[in-house]
């Protein structure tokens, strides 16, 4: 098989499209009002001591110098039955908060409810990295939530679902 060398952006986006990746919502509460953005670029386990993840934003995100103002912010990883609330999270237009289930704690970190892992973060670092931002972010607490759904899975452009082989 030849390597392609189509670089343009819409080659290399079906291209890198062909990883699978989990699917986080990065949140938190400022001035009063729910902030957020979705990545499908977060990486868990940077680094254990100290602990870091983290994640790339276009450096064109309208959302990113905002929530970046906050103290603390909330990581949801999400779950398979939250493709909805990405797309409202993600989306440019109306309120990407109404009737969504949140949690928020004193230090404005806002979680979504059902997601299969919460993590309150601070930004640790900012990297320009090309048309993005590669962000890390510094662990202060973790919550795990056994009954969440089982991960949302982003692969081909599309959202996909992991399933569990039932035995007999």
């Amino acid at each position: 098989m030849a390597l392609l060398t189509d670089l343009q952006p819409a080659a290399l986006r079906q291209a890198f499209s062909r990883f699978p990746s989990g699917v986080a919502a990065l949140c938190a509460v400022i001035d009063g009002q729910p902030q957020g953005l979705v990545a499908s670029s977060f990486t868990v386990g940077v680094s254990m001591d100290p602990p870091l993840v983290m994640f790339a934003v276009q450096n064109t995100s309208r959302t990113w110098p905002v929530l970046r103002s906050a103290a603390r912010i909330g990581v949801s990883v999400l779950g398979s039955g939250h493709e909805g609330v990405c797309r409202q999270i993600a989306s440019k237009d109306g309120d990407r908060f109404t009737g969504l289930e949140l949690h928020t704690d004193e230090s404005g970190s806002l979680f979504l409810d059902r997601a299969a892992l919460w993590l309150e973060c601070s930004v640790e670092n900012e990297v320009p990295a090309g048309d993005h931002c590669v962000v890390l972010l510094r662990v202060h607490g973790h919550a795990s939530h056994d009954d969440a759904h089982e991960p949302l899975v982003f692969h081909g452009s599309a959202f996909r679902h992991l399933s569990v082989p039932e035995f007999a």
